[in-house]
């Protein structure tokens, strides 16, 4: 049996539109919220095997996604790297700041410490179904930067803003500590099975300048991209610059990924199909419809579909939201699945 993601990734036209989507292991699902409960913390979840096993396939049960994302977060790799890091219930995450060059300095990736995430990969991959990608990701340098340096997202990454426009030589420490960590970790997430990778830059929006978009953003992800191809040159590697609108065509060419995500703002019947012409696309439904269900949501997928084509990867333009109705995800699945050749 072909796997449909695979195909799309590999520039083939598959049997159907696959259909993933980012966030869709979740509080949305009640079964996650009774493994959540017996959890101390959040990061208890993403360091236990064989919690974060059960969960990234309980959608995979329900609903027979045809890709199946690694349960983790973005900041195990700042972890990894020596800083501390919380998940308080209501606040989000919390990580230990860097503030100047020396603290920069005495980080050191300790891979020891995320080694419970290639052993979930490696419980994961023979439990899922024949047609069912398994994606691992990290989080973009930039975006992993930001809660480097100020902590959380409460103040809007004014810190880290403020480093990009006036001490960019110290915002590049960090990312390179960040591009180094993270093409590691990725190609250890493929030696553990991963058979497709995401980077998830979901603050890339914030850079409006094109000379910093390009330093901070595009450098960054085209150095992990070629670092994790010198080692496993046939895995593909699909780029979520989320938010980054007028960047994605200098992002799609210029990163070497393989495929684009993109946020529900884009318009797939002018930009969409521009961006289609260089390399894959995934996404573009709004999570909010997804909330919404009905014909609302299906009227939204059969756009996707009469503007893309099957050579196109259904997802959301961000994550599912926790007051999501499972049913709706169920419905989107059903509809997706009547997208064939």
């Amino acid at each position: 049996m072909t796997k449909p993601l695979l195909d799309v990734l590999q520039g083939k036209t598959p049997e159907h539109m696959p259909v993933w989507l980012m966030r869709q292991a979740g509080r949305y699902l009640p079964e996650y919220r009774e493994l959540r409960a017996k959890a101390k913390n959040f990061l208890n979840l993403c360091l236990t095997p064989e919690w974060a096993t059960e969960i990234t396939l309980q959608p995979i049960r329900r609903f027979g996604m045809d890709g199946a994302i690694l349960f983790a977060d973005i900041l195990l790799v700042p972890m990894a790297l020596g800083l501390s890091l919380d998940f308080r219930e209501g606040e989000g995450p919390i990580l230990e700041c860097v503030t100047d060059q020396h603290s920069i300095e005495r980080l050191s990736y300790n891979n020891g410490l995320v080694h419970p995430v290639y052993e979930t990969l490696t419980r994961i991959k023979p439990q899922l179904p024949d047609h069912t990608t398994l994606i691992g990701f990290c989080g973009a340098p930039w975006t992993v930067a930001c809660y480097m340096i100020d902590g959380n997202s409460k103040n809007d990454f004014a810190q880290a803003k403020q480093w990009a426009s006036q001490q960019p030589e110290l915002l590049d420490s960090v990312i390179q500590k960040l591009v180094d960590a993270s093409a590691r970790y990725l190609c250890k997430q493929v030696e553990a099975g991963a058979e497709a990778l995401q980077i998830f830059d979901s603050w890339a929006g914030l850079i409006t300048d094109e000379a910093a978009f390009r330093r901070f953003v595009i450098e960054p992800t085209r150095t992990i991209v070629s670092r994790v191809k010198a080692q496993h040159p046939y895995v593909p590697i699909i780029g979520f610059p989320r938010e980054a609108w007028s960047h994605y065509k200098r992002y799609i060419r210029e990163t070497g990924v393989d495929a684009m995500s993109v946020d529900h703002a884009l318009s797939l019947s002018t930009d969409g199909k521009q961006l289609q012409a260089i390399k894959p696309l995934q996404g573009n439904l709004s999570p909010d419809l997804l909330v919404q269900g009905g014909e609302a949501m299906k009227r939204s997928l059969d756009h996707i579909y009469e503007q893309m084509g099957l050579r196109h990867i259904m997802n959301l333009g961000h994550g599912v939201v926790p007051q999501t109705p499972p049913e709706h995800v169920a419905d989107l699945v059903k509809h997706t699945r009547g997208f064939k050749a």
